[in-house]
C-alpha cells in the first residue's frame, strides 16, 4: 500500500477507537472522517458525498415515513389488539408476542414497532399478572429477528444492498433474497427464546421504580402570613437547595410547572419538591414554609391536570445531556420538563437529583407540559416516551395504511418497480392519504442514522480505493488458510464484534468492501458472505447498548446490564451458529462458472 492506504487504515482505527471508547456520537465521527478523506484528496468531492445519493439510503429514509404512516394511523395497535389475549403463562404470552412483532418488524423499522409495543405490553403484563421483565427482552429480540426476514426489515439490509450495487455495479438483491436465511434463523431464535428465556430472565414483578410518587417527592405550603409571600422563587432561596428542587406550584385551581426562578410566591401556595425526601426537615426550617396539611388527599402529582403530564423517557446514547448532572445540564431550560426521579438498572437512583449524572439507558420520570410530548416524541435525545401519544392516531385509516404497505411489498417483491421507487411511492401515499401528517413524516426521519450511514460510505469507498480492503482481504485469506467456511465464520464474527462496539450500519458498511475483496481474490461466491454481514449486523443481543430496541426495553423491563449479558451472549452464539449453518448448507461457497 502507498501512504494513502496506511493513512486510511490509521484513520479507520482512530474512528473505531473513538466510537468504542468515547461518548462521541457516530454521525459526528463519521462526518469528520469523510471531511478528512476529502480534504486530503484521497477521495474526490463526488466520491466523498456519494453516500448521500445512494439508493439504499434514500430507501431507508422513505421506509421511515412508511413506518410513521402505520404508526400514526394506529395500524400497529390494530394488529396488537387482535393478537394479544389472556395467556396463563409466560411461554403462552411469548407465543402471542412472536407473531405480530415478527411480521411488523419484517416490513417496518424496528424502532417504531417496539416503541408502540412497549406501553401496550407493559399494560398487558399487569393485566395478565406476568412480570414485564419476562417479556421486554423477548420483545426486543423478536423484533431483531423479524428485521432479518426481508431486505426492508432493517436499515442495515438496505444499506448493504445499496453499497453492494455501488461497489460491484450489479443489480443487487431482491426484497425476499435474504428470506431463505431469515426464516430458519428467526424460527430457531424464537424457539430459543421460548425454551430458555422464561428461566433465565429475572422476576421483578414488584420492581416499580416509580411506583410510589411520595417516595421521592415532598410537599410544603407557603405560610399566608409569612415573609415569603410576594418574593420570587430565587429571592426566597428555593432555587438552589442542596438536596431537593422545586418541581411545581399548586395555586388554588391551577398548576405552575417547570417553575421559573422569577415566579412570585403567593400565600397558601402548595410547593412540590423532588429529590431526597429526608430533606423535609431542612425545608421546614425555612421561615415562611409550613407543612402541608395531609387530609388523606391524593398527592398533587397523582392528580390528573391539564397543565401537565407525567412522562417516562429513556435516555438515548445521543442525548445532549449525557454524562452531565441534571443541574449542570439545565434540564428544565433545555427540555421544558422537570426530572422527578431517575431509575437505573431497574431501581430508583436515590440522593440529590441535581447531582445525578445521566447515563444511556436511564429511565426518567418527568413532569412536563403536554407540548413536551409533541416536541420530544421523535427527538433522538430520548428513545421512548411511554404511554403517551404526540398526536391522536387516525384509526379510520389503519386498514388503508396496511394496504399501502402491502402494495409497496408486492410491487417490490414481484419486481414491478424498483425497491427505491416502491418505497418513495409508499411514503408519498402515506402522506397524501393522511395516514401520517407532514410533521410526523419529517420527525420520523432519523437524521443521525441517515448521516452516519451516508458518511460511512466515504470510509468504505476509501478502504477499497486505497488498497486497504485488498490488504486486509489477503490477511484474512491467510488467516483462514484459504478455507471457505472458515472465511465465512471470520466474516460473521468480525461484523458481530463491530456491531456490539459501534453502530450496526457502520460495521456493515466498513466490512462489505473487505469481504468483496476476499471473495474476489479467493474465487468465492459473494452472496452468502453478504448475507452473513446483514445477519451479523442485526444479531446484536449481548448488551443494551448494541441495538436501539435493547436500550428501549432496558428501563421498562427493570433490567440490569448483567441481565442482557446472561441471556444475550448465549443468544448471540446460538443465532451465529444457526446462521452460519444455514449459509454453509444452503449456498455454494465456491464460485461456480
Amino acid at each position: 500500500m502507498e501512504w494513502q492506504g496506511w493513512f486510511c487504515l490509521a484513520l479507520t482505527v482512530v474512528a473505531l477507537s473513538l466510537l468504542t471508547l468515547t461518548r462521541m456520537v457516530p454521525h459526528f465521527v463519521m462526518m469528520a472522517v469523510m471531511t478528512i478523506l476529502s480534504a486530503m484528496g484521497i477521495l474526490s468531492g463526488t466520491e466523498a458525498l456519494a453516500g448521500f445519493s445512494n439508493a439504499g439510503l434514500i430507501t431507508v429514509a422513505a421506509m421511515f415515513v412508511v413506518a410513521a404512516g402505520i404508526h400514526g394511523s394506529g395500524g400497529v395497535d390494530l394488529m396488537v389488539n387482535k393478537a394479544l389475549g389472556h395467556p396463563k403463562s409466560v411461554r403462552s404470552a411469548l407465543c402471542r408476542i412472536f407473531a405480530p412483532v415478527v411480521v411488523l418488524s419484517g416490513f417496518l423499522n424496528n424502532t417504531p414497532v417496539v416503541a408502540t409495543m412497549i406501553p401496550a405490553i407493559h399494560a398487558w403484563s399487569r393485566k395478565i399478572k406476568i412480570p414485564p421483565s419476562k417479556l421486554m427482552i423477548p420483545l426486543s429480540y423478536t423484533a431483531i429477528l423479524g428485521g432479518t426476514l426481508t431486505l426492508i426489515g432493517t436499515s442495515t439490509n438496505l444499506v448493504v444492498n445499496g453499497q453492494y450495487q455501488e461497489l460491484t455495479g450489479g443489480a443487487g438483491f431482491s426484497l425476499f433474497s435474504i428470506t431463505a436465511v431469515g426464516i430458519p434463523v428467526a424460527l430457531a431464535g424464537m424457539v430459543f427464546i421460548w425454551v430458555f428465556l422464561p428461566k433465565w430472565l429475572p422476576d421483578r414483578s414488584d420492581k416499580q421504580a416509580f411506583g410510589n410518587l411520595r417516595e421521592f417527592t415532598l410537599e410544603v405550603t407557603v405560610d399566608p402570613n409569612g415573609p415569603l409571600v410576594g418574593k420570587t422563587v430565587q429571592s426566597a432561596n428555593l432555587r438552589n437547595l442542596e438536596r431537593v428542587y422545586l418541581v411545581e406550584i399548586e395555586r388554588q385551581d391551577t398548576i405552575v410547572t417547570a417553575v421559573s426562578s422569577e415566579e412570585v410566591l403567593h400565600g397558601g401556595d402548595r410547593l412540590v419538591f423532588a429529590g431526597d425526601t429526608q430533606a423535609i426537615s431542612d425545608l421546614l426550617r425555612i421561615h415562611g414554609i409550613v407543612a402541608s396539611a395531609d387530609n388523606g388527599e391524593v398527592s398533587t402529582l397523582n392528580k390528573d391536570r391539564a397543565e401537565r403530564c407525567l412522562v417516562e423517557a429513556v435516555v438515548s446514547p445521543h442525548c445532549t445531556a449525557l454524562g452531565k448532572n441534571i443541574r449542570n445540564a439545565k434540564f428544565r431550560d433545555r427540555y421544558g420538563a422537570v426530572v422527578l426521579a431517575v431509575a437505573r438498572n431497574g431501581e430508583r437512583v436515590k440522593g440529590n437529583l441535581g447531582n445525578i449524572h445521566l447515563e444511556a439507558g436511564d429511565t426518567l420520570l418527568l413532569e412536563a407540559r403536554p407540548a413536551f410530548v409533541t416536541r420530544q416524541r421523535y427527538n433522538k435525545d430520548f428513545l421512548l416516551i411511554n404511554d403517551l401519544e404526540a398526536e391522536t392516531p387516525r384509526h379510520d385509516r389503519a386498514w388503508l395504511s396496511w394496504a399501502i404497505l402491502v402494495g409497496v411489498v408486492a410491487a417490490a417483491g414481484f419486481d414491478l418497480i424498483s425497491m427505491l421507487n416502491a418505497s418513495l411511492i409508499g411514503a408519498s401515499l402515506m402522506i397524501i392519504t393522511g395516514c401520517c401528517s407532514i410533521s410526523q413524516a419529517e420527525k420520523s426521519l432519523d437524521l443521525t442514522v441517515i448521516i452516519t450511514i451516508a458518511a460511512s460510505f466515504a470510509l468504505g469507498m476509501a478502504l477499497q480505493k486505497t488498497g486497504v480492503a485488498e490488504f486486509l482481504a489477503h490477511n484474512m485469506i491467510n488467516l483462514s488458510g484459504g478455507t471457505p467456511w472458515l472465511m465465512l465464520v471470520l466474516t460473521y464474527v468480525a461484523v458481530s464484534l463491530l456491531t456490539e462496539t459501534i453502530t450496526n450500519n457502520a460495521a456493515a458498511v466498513l466490512m462489505l468492501p473487505i469481504v468483496l475483496e476476499v471473495t474476489e481474490k479467493a474465487g468465492l461466491n459473494n452472496e452468502p458472505f453478504v448475507f452473513a454481514i446483514m445477519m451479523a449486523a442485526s444479531a446484536s443481543f449481548a448488551t443494551p447498548l448494541g441495538y436501539q430496541t435493547n436500550l428501549m426495553v432496558y428501563g421498562p423491563g427493570g433490567y440490569r446490564f448483567s441481565d442482557f449479558l446472561r441471556v444475550g451472549i448465549p443468544m448471540n452464539i446460538f443465532i451465529g451458529a444457526v446462521t452460519l449453518a444455514v449459509l454453509i448448507i444452503g449456498w455454494p461457497l465456491v464460485k461456480t462458472v
